[in-house]
């Protein structure tokens, strides 16, 4: 059985979700003063080495837990939501299948409390 990872295409394909992903999240108002001085491609590259790794694919990343890379960014449940909401129509503008994104967004719902402040 192929692995989430495999299904959406391996790390070409998900590069290409991360890309335009951030591309949609800097242009958010709620989401873009977050990203004010950050090194996109740094954080495009770390991003698609942590999907690849948490769908299965191969275990490139190394980087830290998801709560201490972001407790201190003060996140709020609407700002998560929002990311979300990307995320999914990100995928969806993909043409991938139903069932996988909903695979997904199950793994990023599985997250919020690593993520969101006071959570």
């Amino acid at each position: 059985m192929k692995t989430l990872f495999e299904r959406l295409g391996g790390a070409p394909a998900i590069s290409g979700v991360v890309r335009q992903f951030y591309r949609d999240v800097i242009n958010s108002p709620i989401l873009k003063h977050h990203f004010e001085g950050t090194d996109m491609p740094k954080l495009i590259d770390h991003q698609t080495k942590f999907l690849c790794h948490v769908l299965g694919g191969p275990a490139d990343y190394t980087g830290r837990s998801l709560a201490v890379s972001h407790r201190h960014l003060g996140i709020t449940p609407a700002e998560f939501d929002e990311v979300a909401e990307i995320l999914q129509e990100t995928l969806e503008d993909f043409d991938l299948n139903h069932a996988d994104i909903a695979s997904v967004m199950s793994i990023v719902a599985s997250t919020r409390a690593d993520i969101v402040s006071g959570s």
